[in-house]
């Protein structure tokens, strides 16, 4: 009939046995609601499990709750659970302070699912009966967007919500409601509705909804819709309830004309729902998506959880048995989507109406045929999906952009578990200027822990060293690994390291009496200058000394050094490049094989006197982008680092056959401010090595050595981080702090290792027992021990 609207009739024509468990009693279904012919019933399975939440990584807007919501009253509450409002809750958004304007039959006002949340401008916008609903209808509606959460029966979608209740059910219509007959209920004029659209936009409601149906609307229901949109209004409206219709001149594959009629008034601001039942199936009583699709979106409508009557779910018994109704209809989906729009408004203050059907649109999951379909329309109503961040991500008040399906950063060996405790929290604006809190330390990886005896002893190694007069040359070639990923170290045994002082890098020329020269491709500058100055210590497998720790593993591209003797004493100064290899953190995976450059500069002062050498070095390290080997985000901070590294080491040789030495390191790295990285970053690293050896134990030529050594670790200190650390929607301004991010692991990795070298078989056998502790400064990683015997021979 032109210009009216019919409300869902409940009708008691259908008592399905249906598998819902309440108290252990089976339960009857009632039937009813959407706008037009009521569903019927039938024996339907479990509920099924509700949709994953979106695979978009969903950071909680500041406050997260720390509230438990799994309870006994949110499980049987079906829409919460099946629309993922949990997802909302525990960020905080449970409609507080937002009302929701139901146009329909009124409310039950003494309901304690209500109590202090009924505005006071509700109101009877047909007459002056007051609120009090004759039929139930408005109430159920009410009931599903924002019943309390109070521990009894069912929750509603947000269930803080203010709700308006505006009765605009025809004077007598309703009084002519019969339960058996699905052709009698409450009729609606549109110029009552208008009305209602009216109140609630001056009472400041953030949704309308309208569980209503019928003919297309007037032309004053359609301006007051668009004067709702104008003020921000979402506007819901059921679909209609004509699939099983056999009324020819009722096109049930379309939204209901009424719900059509409004979307046409302000598209932008409506959203037509449909139902589906527990398994996320179109029910079929439901109008589907048509060419409106678009615009259309399902919630569950079917088997609905709980029929209310003055307060308390309504059961009845017969034959002793408990039965309890339920509600069906798109007039119980549309709130599902109306509560669904409540959260958004509270969570996200600067969101314009548009904004949030946007989100609801968009949010959803899809079912049904792939992508929009003229069924299910744009999918289900997922409010997780709503409530994750869309588009572009950048840190509030600045135009950062921060990836959240990327990592942060990868720390570096020497930074070992740090990771693990950081916490470093940001706050970050999506496409929507909505704000998140993102913890950027959750967003970080620990450095692969570096397999140091795969690295010691993998591949075939050839090598080839020739020395005359006053020049040295060394090559080590590994013919299984040229253009692998991994550097290939230069191996020299303990014979060629004290005989040959130049034999330890690639070239080397005495280019004046007191001075010499050396140059290396492929290897490091503390080699030069160990060769250069005489001072070799024994060569071990796992156990490594000091001089060479960067806190990275290092790709050296080559180096330089030079050495003036000033009799017992000389002076070297060195240069080397390379490149600090770390792990990848794009999409979240860690693979290997990021690298950047760095520079090292170094001098080193020696003494050697009788048994005893010494010396004393510094050097810088120049990074490019790392920091130490870390690697973080651009929204970190991605300008690099300087580190200022002291080296002091002994040895000791009381007798031919005796030898003893130490090494300790010192470094103190300066990340440079950028990003989020300030001034007051920094932090403190050392590394030491003990050895001892003893030659000609079983045999001429043989050495048993052990060494025990600390690779380089942070000590203290870390990143300050200049972050914001809240934001404020009326303004639309973010507030800055600082975060401290600690890179000092609490493993400490300590490795032994005993190993002996001798002839053996016409070759060199060197064989070696090793324990790491807490490996790559891990605490709760197993301890790494082994054993390898390695032997060569030269043909």
């Amino acid at each position: 009939m032109d210009g009216t609207a019919m409300a869902d009739k409940q009708t008691l024509n259908a008592k399905a046995v249906i598998l819902r468990a309440l108290a252990g009693a089976s339960l009857a279904a009632l039937s009813g609601c959407g706008g037009g012919n009521g569903g019927g019933g039938g024996v339907i399975s479990t509920p099924a499990p509700a949709p994953a939440p979106s695979s978009t990584p969903s950071p909680s807007p500041t406050p997260t709750s720390t509230t438990n919501f799994d309870t006994a009253e949110y499980r049987q509450s079906d829409g919460p659970r099946q629309h993922n409002a949990i997802t909302a809750w525990q960020q905080g958004a449970t409609g507080e302070g937002v009302s929701i304007a139901v146009i329909d039959t009124g409310i039950d006002s003494d309901s304690p699912e209500f109590a202090g949340r009924i505005a006071p401008e509700s109101q009877d916008v047909a007459g002056n009966r007051g609120i009090e609903s004759p039929d139930g209808h408005g109430t159920q509606v009410a009931m599903v967007a924002a019943a309390a959460r109070d521990n009894k029966g069912v929750m509603g979608i947000a269930f803080d919500a203010t709700v308006l209740a505006l009765r605009a059910d025809q004077p007598g219509t309703c009084a002519s409601f019969d339960p058996t007959d699905s052709s009698t209920g409450c009729s609606f004029l549109d110029s009552d509705i208008a009305r209602g659209v009216d109140v609630a936009i001056a009472a400041g409601a953030k949704v309308v909804n309208l569980s209503l149906g019928g003919s297309l609307p007037t032309a004053e229901l359609v301006n007051a819709i668009d004067r709702a949109a104008q003020a921000g209004i979402v506007v819901v409206v059921s679909a209609g309830n004509d699939g099983e219709s056999t009324d020819p001149g009722i096109d049930a594959a379309q939204p209901d004309p009424f719900a059509s009629g409004v979307l046409f008034a302000a598209p932008q601001n409506v959203i037509i729902v449909g139902s589906v039942d527990a398994s996320n199936t179109i029910s079929s009583f439901s109008n589907r998506a048509g060419s409106q699709a678009n615009a259309f979106i399902t919630a569950r409508g079917e088997d609905l959880c709980c029929v209310y009557e003055n307060g308390e779910i309504y059961t009845q018994v017969e034959g002793g048995i408990e039965y309890i109704y339920v509600n069906n209809g798109t007039s119980f989906s549309a709130p599902q989507v109306a509560g669904a729009a409540a959260l958004l408004a509270q969570a996200f203050p600067n969101l314009t109406g548009a904004e949030i059907v946007e989100l609801i649109l968009g949010g959803a999951a899809d079912i049904g045929a792939a992508g929009i379909d003229a069924v299910y329309g744009v999918g289900l109503l997922d409010i997780a999906g709503s409530f994750a961040p869309q588009g572009r991500t950048a840190l509030a008040g600045t135009a950062t952009a921060v990836a959240l399906g990327d990592g942060a950063g990868v720390t570096s060996t020497a930074m070992g578990d740090a990771v693990r405790r950081a916490s470093i929290g940001t706050v970050v604006l999506d496409k929507y200027d909505r704000a998140y809190g993102v913890d950027l330390g959750a967003l970080m990886a620990s450095a692969r822990v570096e397999p140091r005896l795969y690295r010691a002893i993998s591949g075939r190694v050839e090598g080839l060293s020739v020395t005359n007069g006053s020049t040295s040359l060394a090559f080590t070639v590994d013919p299984g690994s040229v253009n692998a990923a991994t550097p290939v170290p230069l191996r020299l045994n303990d014979e060629n390291a004290r005989k040959a002082r130049l034999l330890a890098v690639r070239i080397g020329a005495k280019i004046a009496p007191d001075t010499e020269f050396a140059f290396a491709l492929r290897e490091g500058a503390q080699g030069l200058e160990a060769g250069l100055s005489g001072h070799s210590r024994p060569a071990f497998l796992v156990a490594g000394g000091s001089a060479g720790e960067l806190g990275f593993v290092p790709r050296r591209d080559g180096a330089v050094a030079v050495r003036r003797g000033f009799g017992d004493f000389g002076v070297t100064a060195s240069v080397e490049t390379g490149k600090a290899w770390s792990n990848s953190f794009e999409r979240g995976l860690i693979s290997r094989g990021q690298q950047d450059d760095f520079t090292r500069y170094g001098a080193m002062l020696d003494w050697a006197g009788g048994d005893v050498t010494t010396s004393l070095g510094a050097s810088l390290l120049v990074e490019r982008r790392t920091v130490l080997g870390a690697r973080f985000s651009d929204a970190v901070g991605a300008d690099g680092a300087d580190s200022v590294f002291v080296d002091a080491a002994v040895g000791w040789q009381p007798s031919a056959l005796w030898f003893l030495g130490a090494d300790y390191r010192r470094g103190f790295t300066d990340p440079r401010t950028a990003g989020l990285i300030d001034g007051a970053s920094g932090f403190q690293t050392s590394a030491w090595s003990f050895d001892v050896q003893r030659q000609g134990l079983f045999a001429s030529g043989d050495a048993l050595g052990l060494r025990v050594a600390q690779p380089l670790r942070v000590e203290g200190g870390g990143l300050s981080l200049n972050v914001p650390t809240a934001y404020d929607y009326s303004s639309e301004t973010a507030t800055f702090g600082q975060r401290s991010f600690s890179l000092e692991p609490t493993g400490r990795e300590i490795t032994g290792e005993v190993r002996w070298i001798g002839p053996w078989l016409g070759g060199n056998l060197t064989a070696s027992l090793f324990y790491r502790r807490d490996p790559g400064h891990i605490a709760d990683l197993p301890d790494d021990k082994g054993a390898a015997l390695n032997w060569a021979a030269r043909f």
